[in-house]
Order: structure tokens, then sequence, then C-alpha cells
């Protein structure tokens, strides 16, 4: 792998003072030429043009950085460092400058289709910040740095998916939708190691949208209700049993009324109808005793 290498170029300032110098040397030259005799005008022309094509020459060496912003040096396809110093820089004419942003970057994918751990159909995406670590690698390691994150960030998302069921099972204790930091994190660790190749770095990946697909929404959110019916009942049920129970023992300790087994067993009946009920009970005046 290629690995960065900072250098330090000089500042443009005295080098602008330098090219105004020549210019001015070169219009010298030239007024003189024209006020003096034809040999010697002629070799003040050269003069002259010598000056122009020297400061022309210079001035190729000028670029400019912002803050966050590197500029790859090359040389005949030889690679030189990389100046990070913002402001007016100089280097030497020859060299190519490609510069690249090191701000953050925001990686907005688009919603793709997958099937989850269980092979339910899912719609899922991500939102990645990144940004470049090494511009090297960024430049060398990889044809097209911006390609690559964006194929390599689909590529781990649809990996993160079949690693994974939409929701909570018995079997899974992780899910997309329940565990949603948890799965952020793994996204966050697998896309840095892909993206190291490239010289990029990480610094947040989480999911933006997450869904069954179209074709099975109507049965998942019918299966979703029925078991959060299912999990209601059961607390109901829970919370009635331990109502009657409480109910029996505080009868007995209060010796309120003297139970036989088949007034308790008709007694709970009752109670349960009642505390798990869907609608109001309706009371029944009991006229006669239990046994007629």
């Amino acid at each position: 792998m290629s690995k960065e290498r900072t250098v330090r170029v000089p500042s443009g300032w005295p080098v602008v003072a330098f090219v105004v110098l020549l210019l001015l040397g070169c219009g010298v030259c030239v007024r003189y030429a024209i006020s003096q005799g034809r040999l010697e005008s002629e070799w003040l022309l050269v003069g002259g043009i010598v000056l122009l094509l020297l400061a022309i020459f210079v001035m190729v060496g000028f670029f400019m950085l912002q803050p966050n912003q590197a500029a790859v040096l090359m040389l005949f396809g030889s690679y030189k460092g990389t100046a990070k110093d913002c402001g007016l820089r100089w280097a030497n004419p020859l060299y190519a400058k490609k510069k690249i942003s090191l701000r953050a970057r925001n990686l907005n994918g688009e919603n793709i289709k997958v099937n989850d751990k269980l092979g339910n159909p899912i719609e899922i995406a991500a939102v990645v910040v990144w940004r470049v670590q090494d511009t090297a690698q960024a430049c060398f390691d990889v044809d097209d740095f911006l390609e690559y994150v964006t194929v390599q960030s689909e590529s781990a998302l649809r990996h993160l998916a079949t690693r994974y069921s939409y929701d909570t099972t018995e079997d899974e204790s992780l899910s997309l939708r329940a565990d949603i930091d948890e799965v952020s994190h793994d996204l966050q660790n697998e896309l840095s190691e892909r993206f190291t190749k490239a010289g990029v770095t990480i610094d947040e990946a989480r999911l933006s949208h997450l869904a069954y697909a179209p074709e099975i929404a109507g049965a998942m959110l019918r299966r979703q209700q029925a078991e959060a019916i299912v999990a209601a009942r059961q607390r109901i049920v829970d919370g009635a049993v331990g109502m009657v129970e409480l109910a029996l023992r505080k009868l007995a300790e209060h010796k309120t009324v003297d139970l036989d087994e088949d007034k308790k067993a008709t007694m709970v009946s009752n109670l349960l109808v009642v505390l798990c009920g869907e609608r109001e009970a309706t009371p029944v005046i009991n006229t006669g005793s239990l046994y007629t």
C-alpha cells in the first residue's frame, strides 16, 4: 500500500515579489530595446522575452490550499509528497498538483432491498460520515475513491443485513429494529476495515431507513399485532392470577368467610372472568345458595 508523506512547501508571497521583479525587468528591456540601436535592441528583446518566459514558468508553480484541503504532488508519475499548509503556496512548476478535500463528507445511501437472516425481504439504507485520512492511498491504491466508498458502503450494508433478523425472535437476541446502536457500531467497524485500502476513515455510520419490503409488510404487521395481543394477554393473566391468590390469602387470614374447595373454585373462576374479560362484567345476583 502507498503511504502518505507530508512535505512543507514555501509560501507563495515571496515568489510573487520575484515574479514582479521579472516582469519589471522584462518591461525595462523592451523599453530600452525600442530606444536603442538595431543590434542592441535585438539583444534587449531577447532578454525581455527570456524574463517573460521565466516569469510565466515560475507562476505555474502557484497553488492555493483552503483549510482541511491537501495537494498531492507528483513529478512525471512519481509521488513526491502531500502539501497540507493552507494559503498561497509555491512548488516546483513541473509538479502535477491534485487537490483532495480532507473535510467530513456525508454519504446518504439509497434504499436497497435485501433478505435478513431469516430470509425476509427488507428495505434498508444507511448514512455514512467519512473523510480522507491518507491522500496517497486515496489517489494511488484505488482507481476512484469516491466510487469505492459508495460501492463498498452498499456491499457492507447488504452483508450486515444478512447477519441480523429484522425483529427479535426466540432464537435471536439482537435484531436490526431493536438494537440500532449495536448494529450501527457493527456497520461502522466493517466499513472501517473495507475503507482502509482507500485511506478513508469513518466518523459515524447509522441506519437511516429500515422497513419490511412492500410485498410482506401487511403480513408482518398482522404478525406483530398478534404478538402484541398475546403478550398483553399473558401479562393480564399473570396479573389476574396474582390478584386472585392475594384475595384468597386475605380472606383466609382475616377469616372473613369460610370457603370450601368448591366455593374457592367458583370464586377463582368468577374473578378470572372479571379480570381477564375484554368487556365489563355483568353481575348476577344469586338468591339461593351455591348448592341449590
